[in-house]
């Protein structure tokens, strides 16, 4: 069952998250922890919110700057706040969502469908640019442990966003919850390289 949340929970997910992050910002502490790493991307074939198969390493080197997570459709802690983030950044895009790509994989295959994740993405007022991926239970298993964020209990998923950098296999990786300003910022600084 999934459950809608009106437009005000979406805002008042994204202001909580924002707000927790702006005080630590102010107090001198980010909130977070930034690394460059070194990934190699399984070549496994997902499927998107539209039921359309996606090999996740052309997904991935498209050429555009490429910010990746790991979610789930029913999660109600900080899966909103990582997707309230997305959405900023769609805004902040305005018409140039298509210039990056933002990615969502599920670490709930069981559930999350297409149908869920596509009404998952229209609660969040997804543009083009930001892909919701699931896939069997052992591709998605190979792409948490690849990038370091299996967990073998959804309830206990890491707050990570993954920037792809500029040299091959490269990622900025950020453990803690971002504001869109700091993400915004750590984009810019992996697209400066």
């Amino acid at each position: 069952m999934t459950v809608r949340r009106g437009p005000f929970f979406l805002l008042a997910i994204a202001i909580a998250g924002l707000m927790s992050v702006g005080g630590r910002a102010a107090a001198g502490d980010p909130g977070y922890k930034r690394s460059v790493v070194r990934y190699a991307v399984p070549d496994v074939v997902l499927v998107n919110q539209d039921g359309a198969r996606v090999r996740l390493q052309s997904l991935i080197a498209s050429g555009k700057p490429v910010v990746l997570d790991f979610i789930y459709g029913t999660c109600t802690t900080i899966c909103p706040v990582l997707s309230a983030g997305y959405t900023s950044l769609q805004g902040r895009l305005g018409a140039d969502t298509r210039k990056m790509q933002l990615i969502s994989i599920s670490i709930d295959p069981e559930h999350d469908t297409p149908r869920i994740m596509k009404a998952y993405l229209k609660q969040y007022r997804a543009k083009p640019g930001w892909d919701f991926l699931t896939g069997s239970r052992d591709d998605i298993d190979r792409v948490m442990r690849a990038f370091d964020s299996y967990v073998s209990d959804k309830m206990y998923h890491k707050q990570v966003t993954f920037i792809r950098a500029q040299g091959p296999g490269e990622w900025v990786r950020i453990d803690g919850l971002l504001g869109s300003s700091e993400l915004i910022n750590e984009i810019g600084k992996v697209s400066k390289k």
